[in-house]
């Protein structure tokens, strides 16, 4: 009794001290003053313009952002569960496309495309010369690439609902003489609104905590939101630099907390609602529309994802930035560079790919652990610890970075560790921020499995250590790769947490991009930004492929 007493808390007492101090550090800083407590940076903050314009353009932003992932995650969630259009497993993919890929790279494959020397401008000056395409480096632009990016959110929040929406109803009213229009406006949309609300929460919070679109895209234009004037005031030092960053990092927290609070309760009512089983087949037939629908909804697929994407590889083979495209101007000495003669560059992608299995290890083995008890113990106190656990990846990663800061900088009074600046606290903020990831993931694989066999092996003799191994784990790893997956790639293109992290030698491939695109060598940074979509890609299909191996063996050791 006493041993699991005091498991419990030395379990809270690591949780408090990875968790929750760096969130209570940086609140405390907010509020301190030469002589005690004092809300003077607030005051300031409020009579500053720079703040209320970064407010704006971050409401302006974010609004009209989370408007566009709507309607378009909406139309194409119809699509997918209520036409009969064709090749609906790629388009899938195509969808999930925009999300996958980190928003910077997302970013530099519009910017090539829309800019000067981008296909569209080509387009444009045969057309009618002097014309010139219009530039993703204003408001309007960072709007549009934000959308584009987090409109998967709201399709899969969306798809699954207008599934499970009884065909019954539909008939009915189209029975009583209600045209396609109405039935849509009338009982579709409504019943599909839990899912809408809950997806545009959802990319009302990514939108908030978004920093690469913005810095790319507004920086340069002087286009400020909360999250870049956080790291224009951390990276500016000065004397009162990280009292002002910790103030708007709690006025930033608090709107996030606000939406987070929101969006779990939209997902609440959402579930509430899941008494039908989906219903796969399509209710609407295309029939002679298809001969434009199919053209325009893959051509805008295409659009969004892969055209943009050859525009930045085609960037980043080219001699000089000003040069066309053309044979005389091809070359691979971008990334000769970048892997070959930059030090700096190769040193980041080491980083990275260290940081990301690292976190996936750590994550993998404390998650699983943490899901366990969730599912075969559970109780109030690790409900609280959950919550606890879930906190660093609700902020924003700009907030919960100089939270970190701040926490590491001295943990203990009298004791500072020297790890600011290092990978060692990237790895741990990582860690912290992505852990809740993997927590989940656990607790869907857990639910799926009967504690029966748990039982049985139990019954048979067999102790801990063999339960795990050859009933638990067989059964568990293809649902546990799922999250360690989302772990290895959310940590592998990590742009927001190591901008204000890290420091000379502990740089990360994110940290590189956006290094290369601030000094101007945009040759360099799409080349970098190519090579990461490869990683993307090679890294997310081994996994999958062990996941798939998994599953066929629990398949064959199935009776």
């Amino acid at each position: 009794m006493k041993t699991r007493k005091l498991r419990i808390l030395l379990g809270a007492a690591v949780i408090l001290f990875f968790f929750a101090l760096p969130i209570a550090r940086l609140v405390l800083l907010s509020v301190q003053g030469e002589g005690g407590w004092s809300f003077g940076v607030y005051e300031e903050l409020l009579r500053q313009k720079r703040f209320w314009d970064s407010l704006r353009n971050t409401a302006i932003i974010v609004a009209g952002s989370t408007l566009l992932s709507t309607l378009l995650g909406a139309a194409a969630a119809w699509l997918m569960a209520y036409t009969d259009i064709a090749w609906k497993k790629t388009m899938h993919l195509l969808i999930l496309l925009c999300f996958i890929l980190p928003s910077y790279v997302l970013t530099l494959s519009w910017s090539s495309f829309m800019g000067s020397q981008g296909p569209v401008a080509q387009l444009l000056e045969w057309l009618r010369p002097g014309a010139a395409p219009w530039s993703v480096y204003s408001m309007g632009g960072i709007v549009f690439v934000m959308g584009i990016h987090h409109f998967p959110l709201v399709y899969l929040f969306t798809v699954n609902v207008l599934k499970k929406i009884p065909r019954d109803l539909e008939w009915a009213a189209g029975t009583g003489g209600a045209g396609r229009g109405r039935v849509l406006l009338k009982i579709t949309l409504p019943m599909a609104l839990p899912g809408l609300t809950a997806g545009g929460l959802l990319v009302f919070l990514a939108s908030l905590d978004n920093f690469g679109i913005p810095a790319f895209l507004g920086t340069p234009v002087n286009i400020r939101v909360l999250s870049t004037l956080i790291y224009e005031e951390i990276i500016g030092f000065g004397p009162s630099a990280f009292a002002r960053g910790a103030s708007l990092s709690v006025i930033l927290g608090l709107i996030a907390v606000a939406g987070t609070l929101l969006q779990w309760m939209s997902v609440r009512r959402s579930r509430q609602g899941e008494t039908y089983l989906p219903d796969e087949q399509p209710r609407y037939h295309l029939g002679r529309h298809r001969f434009w629908a199919m053209p325009l909804v893959w051509g805008s697929l295409l659009l969004m994802s892969i055209v943009p994407l050859l525009s930045m590889v085609s960037l980043s083979l080219r001699r000089s930035y000003g040069g066309g495209l053309s044979f005389s101007n091809l070359t691979f000495d971008n990334y000769r560079y970048i892997l070959l003669e930059n030090a700096g560059t190769w040193r980041s992608i080491q980083n990275s790919l260290q940081l990301s299995v690292s976190a996936l290890a750590i994550c993998l083995v404390i998650g699983t652990a943490i899901a366990y008890l969730r599912v075969r113990r559970p109780s109030r106190w690790n409900g609280l610890a959950e919550l606890i656990i879930s906190v660093p990846y609700t902020l924003p990663g700009i907030v919960f970075a100089l939270s970190m800061i701040l926490a590491w900088m001295e943990p203990v009074p009298g004791w500072n560790p020297g790890i600011y600046g290092t990978t060692t606290l990237l790895l741990i903020a990582y860690v912290c921020r992505f852990l809740v990831l993997q927590i989940r993931s656990g607790v869907t694989a857990f639910s799926q499995i009967d504690p029966a066999l748990e039982e049985a092996a139990s019954v048979s003799g067999a102790g801990t250590r063999r339960r795990w191994l050859a009933v638990l784990l067989p059964l568990l790893l293809p649902g546990l790769l799922g999250g360690g997956l989302l772990v290895f790639l959310t940590a592998l293109t990590e742009l927001t947490v190591s901008a204000l992290l890290y420091s000379s030698g502990s740089q990360t491939i994110g940290v590189a991009i956006f290094g290369f695109e601030q000094a101007g060598s945009t040759l360099y940074s799409t080349a970098m930004s190519s090579l990461i979509v490869v990683l993307i890609f090679v890294g997310a299909g081994l996994l999958a492929l062990m996941k798939k191996m998994l599953t066929r063996k629990r398949g064959a050791h199935t009776p």
